[in-house]
């Protein structure tokens, strides 16, 4: 997907570099001024609810936590079902649970066993691709539960760090759709 120029300023320019956070030499890309403006937090909702058309979504996942921020208007606005998926341990009840690896380590989401059906096609929202092991495990629990994955939808793609080479492999020919890369 193009990001129309107009739509991908809007968002740029409400999207604040902050140096050194959450350690020195890391630029920490802070979404909480385009959050706080209507216009862009509409235009990003609206963007995102076209992708949720074009691929047929019945349900978005949005990954803890800033992409709960992003999907859950998104699902509102779409008339479809939203799913968090969170770190381990968050969820109440009978849960899937997906390890991934982290530069130093590793991590485990989780997702409610039932919050997909067979059937469901799934677009993953999140507010940043990074290197991609978020997303990955996402596409395996969504999968695991029985869904189909009908695509991931990013903010932000920071291209230097390759998640997308990471994620292809797991996408399966699903799409990824980064509205800015950087």
């Amino acid at each position: 997907m193009s990001t129309p120029d107009g739509l991908r300023e809007l968002l740029l320019s409400r999207i604040a570099d902050v140096p050194d956070h959450p350690k020195p030499g890391v630029v920490f890309k802070d979404i909480t001024p385009l959050l706080a403006d209507p216009a862009a937090f509409g235009a990003l909702t609206d963007a995102f609810v076209s992708l949720c058309e074009r691929y047929e979504a019945d349900k978005v996942v949005g990954l803890e936590a800033r992409g709960f921020i992003l999907a859950a208007p998104v699902a509102v606005r779409a008339g479809i079902g939203f799913v968090p998926v969170r770190k381990a341990g968050k969820l109440p009840g009978a849960t899937l649970r997906q390890a991934y690896d982290l530069e130093y380590g590793t991590a485990e989401i989780e997702i409610h066993a039932d919050a997909v059906a067979p059937g469901d096609r799934v677009l993953v929202i999140d507010d940043v691709l990074a290197t991609g092991g978020t997303a990955e495990a996402s596409l395996e629990l969504v999968r695991r539960a029985g869904a189909e994955v009908a695509g991931v939808a990013v903010l932000m793609e920071l291209g230097f760090l390759a998640g997308r080479q990471r994620l292809e492999p797991g996408l399966k020919g699903a799409p990824l759709e980064a509205l800015i890369t950087v």
